[in-house]
């Protein structure tokens, strides 16, 4: 099994703000994201901290006419609405703020950089960047394995990294759960977003869209 790389958090200047700057910590911020088997009430993810608590949640939209999901704070308001395009290559999906679907508020998107993939690597796309020449951040692994490292652009600069998770109780209640470490000056918010598109986007294998 390959060595996982080095992190260089350093390497980049300023905090890596994309949903807000509160959820930007100086610090090192270890985060268990947990999947629920069959949500309907509920959230369908969870994100907790280090002592348990809630920090995050994800729900789903049920009678949409495409995959969607909303990301939500601690207290229940709306941060991102996540949203698979309608036929679109590579399994697009566009994140928006709040719970706006509408252009103007689109964020940032994210895509396969190929339709064919044996190993994990998407492309995170901001809304300002229409040429998409580069991407602005990528996420590269293995989903199977649950294991994959978020980096700054087309650089080694590791924003965030992450594992699988087992537990006696998570597997019997039939949960799939994730630990996710993100680097000091790291939009957490933003990674979460990413890990839920990353396990939207990897429910199909047959790489067809």
């Amino acid at each position: 099994m390959a060595a996982m790389p080095t992190p260089t958090p350093a390497a980049f200047e300023g905090p890596v703000v994309v949903v807000g700057p509160q959820f930007c910590a100086p610090h090192v911020v270890d985060l268990t994201v947990t999947k629920k088997a069959l949500s309907l009430t509920d959230s369908d993810f969870a994100v907790t901290d280090v002592n348990g608590n809630v920090v995050l949640k994800v729900k789903g939209v049920f009678f949409s006419l495409r995959d969607r999901c909303v990301l939500l704070d601690a207290a229940g308001n709306p941060l991102l609405t996540l949203q698979q395009k309608i036929l679109s290559a590579h399994r697009r999906w566009q994140v928006f703020r709040g719970e706006s679907t509408d252009s103007k508020d689109l964020l940032f998107s994210v895509k396969k950089s190929r339709l064919l993939q044996f190993k994990t690597e998407l492309h995170v796309i901001m809304a300002s960047n229409t040429n998409e020449e580069a991407c602005d951040f990528k996420i590269k692994g293995s989903y199977f394995e649950r294991s994959c490292t978020v980096y700054l652009g087309e650089s080694n600069s590791i924003l965030a990294q992450m594992s699988r998770k087992y537990t006696v109780k998570n597997v019997l209640l039939g949960k799939d759960t994730f630990g996710v470490t993100v680097y000091p000056n790291v939009d957490y918010a933003f990674v979460a977003s990413l890990i839920v598109i990353l396990d939207e986007i990897n429910k199909d294998r047959s790489g067809q869209d």
